[in-house]
């Protein structure tokens, strides 16, 4: 069963379809199409109207009686789109659709109709009927025989071997020292190499305990925790703020940085505030950890009867997408189309959200119901700061409610933090028929998903709790099919390029087939067996000799020699400042927004120049920091755990004018001027700061000359105020700086 992306008239491998793309269609505009279309317009209907289909991608591009019904890229002259703007068509006949629906369907067909819907999807039961891979208990497979045994180091390269043979290829050659060295001081830590150690496993676990481990790995999990800090759903004018979100990602920092067994990262955030403690401290993480739930980009909550569903919606689907590799959500209106996830899965996971309160702590002056009485004035047990919208970090009072009553304000100083508790009305959810709250069905006692089993773990639901916790064991469980697979995916994927399954997020029919199954197992199985030991499984994997091949053109599909790869936007940013030397190491605190809960026509200017590292930087969704945006960074709305890496005209044009790379450039020609030395000294230094490598005898001497005739054009054209000797170092500078080599890691 194929699924399609359309593009112009044509139809595309949906392979290629951005998570955000999917996301959009599967939340936006598939329960529209279920709602309010298909009873007229799908293969099932009685009689279709206008003979038109919108059921399938294809039918939607050949249309009916009137013709296509949309032009991908084009909403102005699609069918569609003037039916549900009522422009000459007016669909539904009955009534309008709300505004933000219009919006929607223009903004779906204005980014290319992205559609992973089935071309064909009369096959969609008997597909879903297929035993799904990713469903089937994680094996321990043996090590495959293989003709060479001289070249395997470890059991990841008889693994990789043994296909590669199999296909008739043989790997490539060993990577050089200094090629190797830096792929793993970006891979690990995100920066160049910072050490001269000589001993590759030394060097490896040098980098693993290094405290910029968990600001590296730390952002890869911020892009499936959709990490920001404001709400961005309510426009530029008006954008609520998530003024605590930085605990969460320090937390996430400091978790991998302890290297916390993944089992219990995910407990954590799942259900820390459920978890005993043994110390104030503890039980802060704990709550902390918990902003996992709480930092989706939250819908509007004016004129929207399912605000409260849709906040769940986005839970499930951190759940789902983030930790399962499911898409969970598309089970919201209906039985979901290729997996087995029926409907009633969905709301009995639902029902669990509904049992909880989140706590996202936007405009954090309203419904207020905690003492008054300063922090530091607090000397009585049961007296803790408790907000409608934000949890309290108390390491010094044991952990209590306030009285009922309690209705007073918060000092400016609170020590506060998102996250979600279990809410005082436990109860299963409804299945909501379509999608809408308000169209209600029978109760669905809450539960898991019935296609992953119960693992042993009964569980029978009450009014006490609302099943995070069991919830939490459950997608941790050893025996778990999913869990460990997925998790194992991500890392290998941030390792190599591209995942053994090449659709991190979507484990489901529509997503990749893992081009090496028995590897993929092995890993997941070693890793539960080694505690869930993120750090391990790391240092496993690149000191395997198929990690360790040399980059090289080509499908690097069957691990035949190693991908070149572009570096992403935080980790560029954070080589280019540690080369011209003005990189702060250590960590940032807090964030420049901790005090504000609604920003308004100001988030421009909310962001301020920073030396730090990237992951400090403000990150607000509809305005993310101008140094990175142009280089692919996520737009935090979903579970992204594969970033776009093209290549666009902006980036060119940043790394010719931007005002940020200009300043480090010159930055760093004042660094060599400090440094002093020949000229070829100088251009020696340069190469080793930025490329991580010695300059050849070539570029020594284009070097020398590139700054000796610069500075010479620069002082007789007088074209320039500096000191024409640093305004050539300068330019010699961005353009190591904003070279392919420093952009690439080989």
């Amino acid at each position: 069963m194929a699924a399609w992306l359309t593009v112009g008239v044509s139809l595309v491998c949906a392979a290629d379809m951005s998570p955000e793309q999917r996301t959009f269609f599967e939340s936006r505009i598939r329960p529209v199409l279920v709602k309010h279309c298909y009873e007229c317009h799908s293969q099932q209907s009685t009689k279709i109207g206008g003979k038109l289909l919108l059921d399938a991608p294809s039918e939607m591009i050949a249309g009916g009686e009137s013709g296509p019904a949309l032009l991908p890229g084009k909403p102005d002259e699609s069918l569609i789109v003037q039916a549900v703007r009522y422009d000459g068509i007016e669909m539904p006949p009955k009534y309008r659709l709300p505004e933000q629906v219009v919006a929607d369907f223009t903004e779906w067909v204005r980014m290319g109709a992205p559609d992973p819907r089935s071309d064909l999807p009369k096959t969609s039961a008997k597909a879903a009927s297929k035993p799904l891979w990713s469903l089937q208990p994680v094996t321990g497979p043996g090590l495959p025989e293989v003709k060479d045994k001289q070249w395997p180091r470890s059991s990841i390269d008889v693994f990789a071997l043994a296909k590669m043979e199999s296909k008739g290829m043989s790997p490539g050659p060993d990577a050089r020292m200094d090629a190797l060295r830096r792929r793993l001081a970006v891979d690990l830590t995100g920066l160049p190499p910072l050490s001269d150690q000589q001993n590759l496993a030394r060097y490896v676990d040098e980098l693993l305990e290094s405290p910029h481990f968990g600001e590296r790995w730390g952002r890869h999990w911020l892009d499936v925790a959709r990490y920001a800090e404001s709400n961005g759903n309510d426009g530029l004018s008006r954008n609520a703020s998530f003024p605590h979100a930085w605990r969460y990602r320090d937390y996430v920092i400091s978790s991998f940085n302890r290297d916390l067994p993944f089992d219990r990262f995910i407990t954590e955030q799942v259900a820390g505030d459920l978890l005993p403690y043994e110390s104030p401290s503890q039980r802060d993480r704990q709550l902390i950890a918990t902003g996992f739930l709480a930092l989706g980009a939250k819908p509007a909550k004016a004129m929207n009867d399912n605000f409260e569903m849709d906040v769940i919606a986005d839970q499930i689907a951190a759940i789902g997408s983030g930790i399962l590799g499911l898409t969970v959500g598309c089970a919201r209106c209906h039985d979901h189309k290729t997996d087995p996830i029926p409907t009633r899965d969905y709301y009995a996971l639902a029902g669990i959200f509904r049992s909880t309160e989140t706590l996202w702590g936007a405009a954090a002056h309203q419904g207020l119901t905690a003492p008054q009485t300063a922090l530091h004035e607090l000397n009585d047990a049961s007296k803790v700061a408790m907000n409608d919208g934000i949890e309290p970090i108390i390491s010094k009072y044991t952990p209590r409610r306030p009285p009922a009553k309690a209705s007073f304000a918060y000092q400016p100083d609170s020590p506060l933090a998102m996250g979600v508790r279990e809410s005082k009305r436990i109860a299963n959810a409804q299945l909501n028929i379509d999608g809408e709250s308000k169209k209600l069905g029978a109760p669905i006692p809450r539960g898991f998903l019935s296609a992953c089993g119960a693992l042993g773990m009964e569980w029978t639901p009450n009014d006490k709790a609302s099943g995070r916790l069991e919830l939490a064991r459950w997608l941790t469980h050893a025996s778990h099919p999913l869990t460990a697979r997925v998790i194992v995916n991500r890392v290998w994927q941030h390792l190599f390029g591209v995942g053994l399954v090449s659709t991190p997020d979507d484990f489901g029919f529509t997503g990749e087939l893992p081009t090496h199954p028995e590897l993929l197992d092995h890993l997941a199985a070693t890793f539960v067996r080694d505690g869930w030991s993120v750090k391990r499984l790391i240092r496993r994997i690149v000191l395997s000799r198929t990690y360790q091949l040399s980059a090289s053109k080509g499908d690097a599909t069957w691990l035949t020699h190693h991908q070149r790869r572009r570096m992403d936007a935080e980790t560029m940013r954070d080589c280019m400042l540690a080369a011209t030397g003005s990189l702060i190491l250590q960590p940032a605190q807090g964030s420049l927004i901790q005090q504000r809960d609604v920003l308004i026509n100001e988030l421009p200017a909310l962001h301020q120049p920073s030396l730090h590292r990237s992951i400090y930087l403000l990150m607000l969704r509809n305005s993310m920091p101008p140094e990175l945006t142009p280089f692919n960074l996520p737009d935090a709305t979903t579970v992204t755990g594969k970033r776009d890496s093209s290549a666009m005209s902006t980036q060119s044009l940043y790394l010719l004018n931007n005002k940020f790379l200009v300043d480090q450039s010159m930055r760093f020609a004042q660094r060599l001027d400090r440094l002093g030395g020949t000229t070829e000294q100088k251009v020696s230094l340069a190469y080793r700061f930025t490329l991580g490598r010695e300059a050849t005898v070539e570029e020594v001497r284009e070097g020398e000359r590139f700054v000796m005739e610069t500075a010479s054009e620069l002082a007789s054209a007088s074209l320039s105020s500096r000191e024409p000797l640093i305004a050539a170092w300068a330019a010699f500078s961005q353009a190591l700086l904003a070279s392919s080599e420093l952009r690439y890691v080989d």
